[in-house]
């Protein structure tokens, strides 16, 4: 099979030399049944000009089916990780720290292939099979690979995969379930399915550049947990109007702004309290509230409890 380096070219669009990359932290698994996947960091070299960019590749081989593979490989950036800790930094993805020396822009490049005895579960078996179920079953004889657009779901799949705290039998499940979602997505891409005109109710949304500014909208969100930003603030960084900005994120992801920044907020103290044994004054302070009142009020709305009370557990 292909190795990572080629999508980070492709993302990159020109050939990188060995010397010019720094692997920060690479995991490889196989989900037992499922799913062989690895996830690969590098530190991203400021020149980069890193585009996201998504692959599918469909390998067949008549003669030697026990070859054949399709594999979905993702290279995104933009996240920001602790070079001593080799890993993803509450302090430097916060940027709590600006002065912080460890802190280091990284790009993540994924990889997932799946065999056809798991892909055959899916094929539908019709006579009149459509080109996603000869691609599934293997039956469609010429090996191909496809550019993907990483639309606002994907790259939402892709952020679950990098930032679960699932672990073991857990783990695998999530897994699991999250490669499925990203064979879905892009499955539909390798169908041409890209007429969204007829499917948003906000026609600016028909617009791919639009689009992609409310993408960019909550991703910004996600690196300000700690710095809070207005409505008008985020439009202005996304160069979009207010409206525009609350419908058309509420239609792209189901939720309103506020909402969606509250509840990312919320489920992060959780992880902050629970899992990295923070006390609340730190976690408060941490995401951005100006009292620990304030922040124990937020929780319990979200959570039902006490901040005080998830450290007793």
């Amino acid at each position: 099979m292909t190795e990572h380096s080629d999508i980070l070219a492709l993302a990159y669009k020109q050939p990188l030399m060995q010397n010019e990359v720094q692997v920060l932290f690479q995991k490889e698994k196989q989900v037992p049944g499922s799913v062989q996947y690895s996830i690969k960091r590098y530190a991203k070299n400021p020149q980069w000009n890193i585009e996201d960019t998504g692959v599918l590749v469909y390998h067949v081989e008549k003669n030697n089916p026990a070859e054949n593979y399709i594999q979905l490989k993702f290279c995104v950036s933009g996240n920001v990780y602790c070079r001593e800790k080799k890993m993803e930094c509450d302090f430097c993805k916060f940027s709590s720290s600006q002065s912080c020396v460890e802190k280091v822009d990284s790009v993540d490049v994924l990889s997932f292939s799946f065999s056809p005895s798991y892909l055959k579960q899916f094929a539908s078996g019709k006579k009149n099979a459509t080109i996603s179920d000869n691609v599934l079953s293997f039956k469609h004889d010429i090996a191909f690979t496809k550019t993907l657009p990483l639309c606002g779901r994907t790259r939402m799949a892709i952020e679950a995969l990098l930032n679960h705290t699932y672990t073991d039998s857990l783990e695998n499940i999530f897994i699991n379930a999250q490669t499925q979602i990203l064979l879905l997505y892009s499955m539909d891409c390798m169908m041409g399915d890209h007429d969204h005109e007829g499917k948003f109710s906000c026609k600016f949304l028909a617009n791919a550049d639009d689009r992609e500014k409310i993408v960019n909208a909550r991703e910004i969100l996600l690196k300000h947990i700690g710095e809070p930003l207005t409505i008008k603030a985020l439009s202005r960084k996304v160069a979009i109007n207010e409206c525009y900005l609350k419908k058309g994120f509420k239609e792209l992801f189901g939720t309103t702004i506020f909402d969606f920044y509250q509840t990312q907020r919320m489920e992060h103290a959780k992880y902050l309290l629970y899992d990295k044994g923070l006390s609340v004054t730190e976690v408060s302070s941490l995401l951005g509230y100006s009292s620990i009142s304030h922040f124990s009020t937020a929780f319990k709305k979200h959570t039902g409890i006490k901040p005080c009370e998830l450290l007793l557990h």
